[in-house]
């Protein structure tokens, strides 16, 4: 996957925009204001940081040297992969998806039903 298609995949889900707080290197990805993946897209060296539910982010470090703890972030809840490994594509969308259905998961109700997002529906 190369930074093309990765912006491309995090900027198809309702509501994703591309911010740069951090200046113009850095990438961030928000939904409802609220970040879900950041990423020097910029950078030789493709990496994502992606939020995770604690207990798998700690599976996916046991079990893939490509996912790290999340570089400069809380290591509880985020992950930073790096996509220049062994890592399935379908693996990677399928960590920024879980990344984005969890923090619109944690938005108001009315904020998710703009979105046209339900818990248990696949997208």
């Amino acid at each position: 996957m190369n930074a093309a298609e990765l912006r491309d995949c995090l900027l198809s889900f309702p509501g994703a925009e591309e911010t740069f707080p951090f200046g113009p290197r850095t990438s961030v990805f928000k939904v409802g204001g609220k970040m879900f993946a950041l990423s020097q897209l910029g950078d030789d060296d493709l990496r994502i940081s992606l939020k995770c539910e604690p207990a798998l982010a700690e599976q996916l470090r046991e079990a893939h040297v490509e996912v790290i703890p999340g570089y400069h972030l809380n290591k509880r809840h985020w992950n930073t992969v790096i996509t220049s490994g062994s890592l399935p594509e379908q693996m990677i969308r399928d960590m920024i998806e879980d990344s984005y259905d969890l923090v619109v998961s944690g938005l108001p109700e009315r904020r998710r039903g703009t979105l046209g997002w339900k818990a248990d529906e696949p997208r």
